[in-house]
Parts: C-alpha cells; structure tokens; sequence
C-alpha cells in the first residue's frame, strides 16, 4: 500500500483523526543544554501508558536523512538516533513501558519486497553515481563552477538488515542508552523497557503487535491501557485498529510530500543533478555565510488517533435491516481487509482498484450493497469466510471494464489540461526578458539585499551597447558581467523547440480497449487467456495471500516459508469458485537466519556484508545460484509514470537451492560471524527505583538456570518469562560507552534480563474483541466534523488533545509594545532563557503555543528598564519560593517564576483540579498501579547537558 497515497486519502476524508503535537523545547542557560523533566504531566493533555518504538522508521531518517547534513560517520548515527528517542519520548511520556522493536528476519511474503527494495536501492545508487559523474564532467568542461568534490565512503542503506556489523553494533549501542537514561532522567524512573533487536525474528511492528495480543490474553491486563506506537507505514494504522484496544494512538512525522533537495553536485536548492549548471551561488543578503548549510529544520510530530477513527468507521458502516446482528467490531475487521485490495506489503493491489480512484470507498459502497446477501461478516478473529468474499469481488469485477475505461478518460482529460495549460503559459511568456540592470523587480525590492544593481553604470551601458557586436556563438541577449564573460543573469529566449506534451510510456495492454484481459495475461504472465488452469493457480495464489496477510495481522505469522509467487495480481472478475479453495498453511515453520537473509534480499554490490565466500556465491559465474543475483534487471511501469512505481521484475529465490548452495561455506564462518547468524530474543530492564529491581537481582545472585515466571503484580500487570542474560548489564557495574563520544556509567542502577512473551498452542486463536471492562473513549466527533472534508473550508487540526486549548492571541498593541522591548534580531530575545511553563497553564502570564511560535511572557507594566534584561538562573539552581512563608517583595521575573514553579507542584494535580489544569490520574481502572504521588526523591540530572563530549 503507497504510504503517502493512503495517508493522504485517509487524512481527507477522516480529517478529525489528526491533532498536532504540542513539544516542550529544551532551553540553554548561560550555555548550558537545560534537559527536558519527561516526569512532569505531558503538555498534550493526555497520558499514555506504553510507547512502542517501530525502530526503523527511525534509524533509516537518522542515518541517510534527505533534509539534512548526513552524519559523518558511525558514531554521529548513534547519537542521532539516541536524540530522536529522546525528542520521542519527551512528546509521548509513557509511564508504564517503553518498546523498541527493530526489524529482525522477516517471514518469505515479505523477503520479496526487501529484495526489490534493496535491488532497486543499488541499481539507482550506482545510477546517480554514474550520471553525477557525466554531468560534474560536462560542467567543467565548459568552464563551470562547482565545489570540490567531497571523497567519502557512500553510506550504503542496505547495512540496516539483520546480520550485518552495523545492526549488531545498534543493539549495543541501544542497551548503553537504556541503561543511560534509566539511570540519570527522571521520566524515565519507574519505567519498564524491553528491546528487541534484529536478533529476534520478525518485522518490528509485528513484534510489537504479538506482544499486546499475547498481553491481552492475560488476566492481569488492563483493558484500559493508553498505547501510543511511533512509526509512519500504513499498515500501523491496520494493526492499531486490529488489536480492539479501546486507546489507540500513533504518533508519526507530519507528512510533507515534495521537500526541496539540494543537488548533489553545486549543494544548491531548485534543480536537480541532470539540470545543473555550474552556476555560482547567488549571494541573499549582507551576511550570507550559512547559505551553503542545508536548513536544518526539525520536523513536526503529528497524532493519529484511531479512537475518532473507529468513529468515523462506526458511523459509515452502521447499517440497518440486517439479516443479523451489527457488531461495529466486525464491521472494523473487514474494513481492514477490504483495504488489503489496494495493496500491501505481501501483495500486488488488484489492477482495477487504485486509492486515488476512490477504491476503498467503492469497496466500502459495494460491502454495504452485498452484506445483506452474504449473510454475516467476511472474516472473523483473523479468518476469512471466502464464498462471502466472492461475492464482494465478483461485484467488483461487474464494474471492472467501466472503471478501466473511466481512468483512460481522465488520464486524457489531464493530459489535455496540461498542454493546453502550457500553451497558456507560453502565450503568456514574453519572448525575451531582459537582464543584468534592466532585470524586472517587485516594486520596492530594487534596492532590496541581493538585488541587481551594476557597481560602475557606464560600463554596464557600454556592455550593453556592445552585444550587437559580440561571436555569433554568444546570443544577442546575453548579457555581461564586468570581465566581459557571459553572465547568469542574462536574458533568456524561449526555446522553439519546446515539446508541448511530455511522452507517455508505452502501454501494451491498453485496459481500457476491448480484449484487455487476455493482453494483460499475456503481458505480463506471457501465457494465454485461455490457459484456465494457470488463472486459476494465480487466483488461488492471491486468496492464499489474502488469508495469510489477515492472519499475519490478528493472529501472528502463520507459516514463515510462505510467499506469493508472481509481480502481478489477477483481476477481480477472476474471483470465481474460491470457496473451495484451501486457506490452510504448513505447520511448524522457522525463520531464515540473519545471515540467510541477507544472501536472499541482498543484491551482489552489497556483498561486503557477508562473509568472503559467502559474497562469491553473489558474483561467481560458476557459482550454482548466480541467477539470483542479475547485475541488471527490467522495471515494467505497469501503467505507472516513473521507475520507483513500476515493478522489478526480479527472479524469486528458491529457496531449497540457496541453502543448499549455503551448506558448503557454512563452515567458513568465524565464531563472531557464527554469533550474528543466530536468532535471540527481547531484553528487559529496569532501574533501581523499579519495584521489579530487586526481583531480578535475586534471580542472578542464585543462578537460576530455568525460567521463571514474571510477576504480574510488580510490573503493571506484564507476564511472561525470565531467563538469565548472559552479556547482562548489572548494578555496580561499569557500562562502557560503545560510542567513543560518549561517557562510561560508573554509578550504575539499571539491570537487564531476557525476557519472553507468554506462550499458547499453535492453534490458539486470539479472539479480535474488545475485552470485558474497557471503557471507549467520549465521543470527540460532532455533527459538524461529518461534513469538515467536504464543505469547502479548509480544515485545520487541531492541537494537543484538549479541543478547548484557547488559542495564542496578541492584539495589536502587545505587538508594538513587543516592538519596543524585545530585539527584532533572528537569535531568542531577551526571554530567550526562560524557563518553559507547562502549555496548559491557566493562568495571565503565559497561554498554549501554536505550533512555531515562541514562547512571549505577558508584559508587565511594573517591570523596571533595569531588569527587564535579566533571565532566571537555571533552572536546577532555582529556590522554590513557598507562598505561606512571608517573603520579601518579590521582582517581576521572580513573580514569573514562582507561578511557574507553583504550576510544577504535585499536589496541585492531584486533586480534582489543580491551578496547573492537569486532569487527575484516578486509580479506577481494573487493578491498575496509580502514580507515585511523593515529591521528587531522587537525585536531579548533573548541569553539565544530556552528552558529555569530552
């Protein structure tokens, strides 16, 4: 499924799901990094109780970031991806577990997309080299200008596999970090936190969701649990709604398609490599030193809450006079699984259903018109009801000629709107526009910073005057810079050459013209239509991939040898006679090992991640599986416009050849190589304060060599199995910093042991419900939100998850006053150090932010000149003014500070509703553990910043 094309659908017509994060930023005094205090109630006005980390939606941005300076070597990817978990974590505040899942071995269905992925990656990666290095070439020749070209190793992506250096060197890194912030930040205090790195099998997201099915299925479970999962893939928001749980929410980065990039070759924004010219950089202003530095810009964090979601879901697919019952629960799964047609990871989308075509919304029409025939629901706890399914796609497949020939009309429709509209364009365009001096300019921006203006006018006159008699070779209406060199900046003539229209890519199959069908199987399967037993093999394929995938998302992986053996999908007409088809899968099946996969999805330009001989299977002509390895492949655009959207037509691995191909280099492998190969399980910590601590602890003092069971009664309601750790981190023991940069511990607290989800039989079936006590959330949509994406008014999310937040207000004489006190320099002003308050106080002095702007304290008339320069010391060095106690008359920034202290107090949140306007945390929720309510007992963070760079 397209990330962006379902986000965007999804965002439209449900736009109340998404609410804009409200981030406390980290302050600096006199220099120093001010970390943020995550212990105190989030800003969001919501408090969530788990935080699952998909750790590949962060580690790829923070290794190859597109918007950014890429870090320069290994270590500054660690530390990026320690701040991103930090800036994460501060927005979220869990205060029951923290759960970092990174993708370990997948099951086969999804080999097959890493090897495209990674296939892809290397051909276009050696492509750019190739043609930045043609177009550098050209550049110079004709005397361009560009910087030097900068020698350094190109990061190759395809590291982030499981087995490679780089993923086993991660999960060092990651257990130094836990260990780190158990011990020094007070958010994270009484946290449990569990890692599950690229050792342990399966897709992180997957992970995480067998995790909260297996926790579900306990008695010590709270019904009530807030999760809060962090990743940007489409299929989050399928395995959020699958799980039942009645909170639900997902944080992502706001999506913000066609980013600008600079070019590879002259760093500079507005073309790309093929269009570079060599021009030197044009200076923007007085004081352009930092125009070569990329902006550096954090992204904005956006909530996705499924809650409103399954209200949304729940109205559109309440319907009336059915045959039997309507449960909204149901209605939800299948929803789920008719979403699984337009694509998915596992699966080729059917050709007739595209999302930007409305296809989930006709699905949705044609469920709702075919249900009251089906007589119940299509699928159940994870399990499809095919003869029901048949009927959906058969009616499908009534319409299928209809929808072909209606995207042939509107792809011609655009088409002819953008020649005429380029035609329009031209027209409109003057043939010549003049430069140098005569460029046109604003009104006003002449004399601007940047502007255009010739430092000695007569010479500039005689230039002018002179560009009748320059070559032929140069045109007329070229101007000139004062060397007498054709400048940048001159006139440019409008080429008659120009191509009305764009060339299309050519289209064999022509589905909108009769006898489409057969040109579509022998196109793209090269065998005849009329070849019903290979149809109906292809058909079966596909059912067996819808059945897979569902129960991949609701009960767990069903078999791990699995895949779907085509690049294309049949046509929904072909749904004919699945009811009788087996949906069953083998039984007892394991996980490739790290190291086997990477020899299945690895193209052989990554080879130097394996082993030697296991890299000369990849390019040894002799070598017995050479043809899984092609240096070249072919993309078929499938109707699509560009190469990322076609599909690689890459063989599928066999897999009994490779590892019969792999029996004989086994044994070259090194004892560490032998080690990463093998598969391992999720880690557990805690630090000293945790009540789980000192359970652990005994456990390794007597060396129990069995697992014992975890006690539910210490950690929230948690079960599962403890075993020994081996490489454990242990209290009273040196944590050595795996990155060079950063500090050992030698005051150590946090403790870690192995951890496993509880077990059942294979056969168990996790029933898709919501469980008994779980309390839905109020309603937030009102009659009003129904009709948000469709009555013209541009909607806006909202912020935080309090719909009353009041808005940041100035009136136009604050903003003069503000004129005249505070600098109109780019740096903070003169409040630059002041300490945040939390955004939902109540009070005069400071209201809620909108996103981007800065934090303005309230005026006050008494303020002396004389003080108004003064910040507040830092804040782990401020006095904790006590009102009952007579003071002396306290200064205008003191007052600040002794409301915004007051606002930090625990007993003021405690109650039914303190002055901070916190919502109390009641401890009615089934059992539940309430927060501790004491002051603040343990040790502050040192001053010296969150990293110690010495």
């Amino acid at each position: 499924m397209g990330v962006p094309a379902f986000f965007r659908w999804l965002s439209r017509k449900y736009p109340s799901i998404i609410v804009n994060c409200v981030e406390e930023k980290s302050k600096e005094c006199n220099g120093v990094k001010i970390p943020i205090d995550a212990s105190k109630p989030n800003p969001n006005d919501v408090e969530f109780d788990n935080l699952y980390l998909d750790m590949n939606g962060i580690i790829h941005p923070c290794t190859h970031p597109e918007d950014k300076p890429a870090p320069k070597n290994e270590d500054e990817m660690m530390v990026a991806i320690f701040e991103y978990i930090d800036r994460l974590f501060n927005i979220v505040r869990p205060r029951r577990l923290l759960y970092m899942a990174i993708d370990g071995v997948a099951p086969r269905a999804k080999m097959n997309q890493q090897r495209s992925r990674r296939f892809r990656a290397s051909k276009e990666g050696m492509e750019a080299a190739v043609e930045k290095q043609r177009v550098r070439e050209e550049i110079l020749a004709k005397g361009g200008f560009l910087p030097p070209e900068e020698i350094k190793e190109r990061f190759d992506s395809n590291c982030i596999t499981p087995g490679t250096e780089f993923m086993d060197n991660l999960a060092k890194c990651l257990r130094y970090y836990i260990a780190d912030r158990l011990n020094n930040d007070p958010g994270w205090k009484n946290l449990t936190v569990i890692l599950s790195d690229a050792s342990a099998p399966g897709e992180g997201e997957h992970k995480i969701m067998d995790y909260i099915r297996r926790q579900r299925a306990q008695p010590n479970h709270d019904p009530n649990t807030h999760h809060c999962l962090c990743g940007a893939d489409a299929d989050l928001i399928m395995l959020g709604l699958a799980t039942h749980e009645p909170n639900f929410t997902i944080i992502r980065e706001e999506f913000k398609p066609n980013k600008p990039k600079p070019c590879g070759l002259c760093n500079q924004f507005g073309h790309e490599v093929k269009d570079c010219e060599g021009l030197p950089r044009e200076k923007k202003g007085k004081h352009d030193e930092l125009a070569d530095s990329l902006p550096s810009a954090e992204g904005e964090f956006i909530f996705l809450r499924l809650s409103v979601l399954r209200e949304y879901l729940e109205r559109e697919l309440t319907m009336a006079s059915l045959p039997f019952t309507f449960d909204v629960e149901r209605s939800i799964d299948d929803w789920v699984f008719m979403c699984f047609f337009v694509g998915n990871d596992f699966l080729p989308h059917l050709p007739s259903l595209e999302i930007r075509e409305g296809a989930i919304d006709r699905l949705v029409n044609i469920y709702k018109n075919v249900v009251h025939k089906t007589g119940g629901y299509l699928t159940e706890s994870g399990y499809v009801n095919l003869q029901r399914v048949q009927m959906i796609m058969l009616a499908v497949g009534e319409v299928e000629d209809s929808i072909f020939k209606k995207r042939k009309d509107d792809e011609d429709s655009f088409r002819r709107r953008q020649k005429e509209k380029r035609k329009r364009m031209k027209r409109d365009q003057p043939s010549f526009s003049p430069g140098g001096i005569l460029t046109p300019h604003a009104l006003g921006s002449r004399n601007s910073p940047g502007s255009h203006i010739a430092s000695n006018p007569r010479q500039a006159a005689y230039e002018m005057r002179m560009q009748n008699n320059t070559s032929p070779s140069v045109s007329p209406n070229t101007s000139f810079i004062s060397d007498g060199s054709p400048s940048p900046r001159g006139g440019i003539k409008r080429k008659a050459e120009d191509s009305d229209s764009e060339p299309e890519p050519e289209d064999n199959v022509r589905l909108w013209e009769a006898g489409w069908k057969q040109r579509y199987y022998k196109n793209k399967f090269d065998v005849d239509a009329a070849d019903e037993k290979f149809r109906r093999k292809v058909v079966q394929s596909y059912v067996e991939g819808l059945c897979w995938v569902l129960r991949y998302y609701y009960q767990g992986c069903a078999s791990w040898k699995w895949y779907y053996p085509f690049h294309y999908a049949p046509f929904a007409s072909d749904f004919e006679g699945i009811a009788d088809m087996p949906s069953d899968f083998e039984k007892g099946t394991k996980p490739f090992k790290p190291l086997e996969q990477l020899m299945g999805v690895f193209p052989a330009a990554s080879g130097n991640f394996l082993p030697p001989s296991w890299r000369k299977l990849m390019s040894d002509p002799d070598s017995s599986i050479i043809d899984f390895y092609p240096e070249d492949f072919a993309i078929d655009l499938n109707g699509k416009k560009y190469a990322w959207q076609g599909v690689a037509l890459l063989p599928f691995v066999d897999e009994r050849r490779l590892r019969a191909a792999l029996e004989e280099v086994y044994p070259d492998l090194t004892p560490e190589e032998t080690r990463r190969n093998s598969l391992g399980g999720d880690v557990l910590f805690v630090g000293k304060h945790h009540p789980l601590h000192d359970f652990i602890l005994e456990l390794y003092k007597t060396g129990s060599t069995e697992s014992v069971d975890v006690p539910p009664e210490l950690c929230h309601g948690i079960q599962g199995k403890f075993s020994l750790d081996e490489e454990a981190i242990l209290p009273d023991q040196v944590v050595c910093s795996p990155v060079p940069m950063l500090r050992d511990l030698t005051q150590n607290g946090t403790i870690s042991i192995n951890f496993k989800d509880p077990q059942f039989a294979e056969d168990y079936v996790f029933k898709a419900v919501m469980l008994p006590g779980a309390r839905k959330p109020a309603p937030v949509l009102k009659p009003g939100d129904w009709e948000k994406s469709s009555n013209g008014r541009q909607w806006k999310p909202q912020l935080g998850f309090n719909r009353d937040r009041r808005p940041v207000h100035l009136d136009p004489a604050a903003f003069r006053t503000l004129g005249h006190v505070m600098p109109r320099g780019s740096g903070p002003g003169v409040y630059g150090n002041a300490a945040p308050p939390p955004a939902t106080y109540q009070g005069n002095l400071y209201r809620p932010l909108l996103r981007g702007q800065t934090q303005i304290p309230k005026l006050m008339s008494n303020m002396r000149p004389q003080d108004s320069w003064r910040g507040p010391p830092p804040l782990f060095q401020q006095q904790r003014f006590d009102r009952g106690v007579g003071a002396e008359p306290l200064l205008p920034w003191n007052r600040m500070l002794q409301t915004q202290n007051a606002a930090f107090q625990p007993n003021q949140y405690q109650m039914l509703a303190g002055p901070g306007g916190y919502p109390p945390r009641r401890d009615d929720r089934g059992g539940r553990q309430g927060y501790p309510r004491e002051g603040r007992k343990y040790p502050l963070p040192p001053p010296s910043g969150r990293y110690s760079w010495n």
